[in-house]
């Protein structure tokens, strides 16, 4: 049996240093998170810490961000000290542990990664990524109905269309494009092109 949280307390908690939009996101994805994790054979507590805590750090101002990272000596790339709101995800992984007591580094893992993502994603790392994406309050992204009903019947591919569809978007500005974010997709995009390889020559 693995460690089991106050889920309840520690949304109290996250309501008073988050938005009530970035509240609702949260709860969404804390939803969100735990189907896909009984769909996909995933531990769901872990799936609800992750989905809850991932954007704790969301709303602390962006000059404030860069400074905490800088006194607990958390490495920041040159693009994140340009677009300090990146920040967020590893700042959310140092919160998570610090004052919501989460040592599961399962779970922080899942929470460093939810923005960019990364090639070769854990389980739980793929549904927090995947699941920040598709909550139910989200509408604005292109193909959601696809990308919702891929999240419960393939991870991989799910995955690779949500990063490539990030991409399309970000194009219309090279500087706003994460490093790891291209990394994470050319991964998942070789996995998906091989898996349509092999069933042509299955044909």
């Amino acid at each position: 049996m693995g460690t089991t949280y106050d889920l309840q307390k520690m949304s109290r908690r996250l309501a008073r240093y988050l938005d009530e939009d970035r509240y609702t996101h949260t709860q969404g994805v804390r939803y969100t998170a735990a189907a896909m994790a009984m769909a996909h054979g995933a531990d769901m507590m872990k799936a609800q810490v992750a989905g809850l805590l991932h954007d704790c750090a969301k709303c602390i101002p962006a000059k404030k961000k860069l400074k905490l990272c800088e006194r607990e000596n958390i490495f920041m790339s040159p693009y994140e000290k340009k677009n300090p709101f990146m920040l967020h995800a590893k700042l959310g992984a140092y919160l998570a542990r610090e004052k919501y007591d989460v040592e599961d580094e399962e779970i922080l893992s899942a929470i460093v990664w939810h923005t960019t993502g990364r090639p070769h994603m854990s389980l739980l790392e793929k549904i927090i990524f995947i699941a920040d994406y598709i909550e139910p309050n989200r509408c604005k992204a292109p193909n959601l109905e696809d990308i919702r009903r891929l999240a419960f019947v393939d991870l991989d591919t799910c995955t690779y269309r949500i990063l490539e569809d990030t991409l399309d978007y970000l194009k219309t500005n090279p500087k706003d494009i994460d490093g790891m974010t291209q990394d994470a997709f050319n991964y998942y995009r070789n996995i998906y092109e091989r898996r349509e390889l092999e069933a042509e020559e299955d044909e």
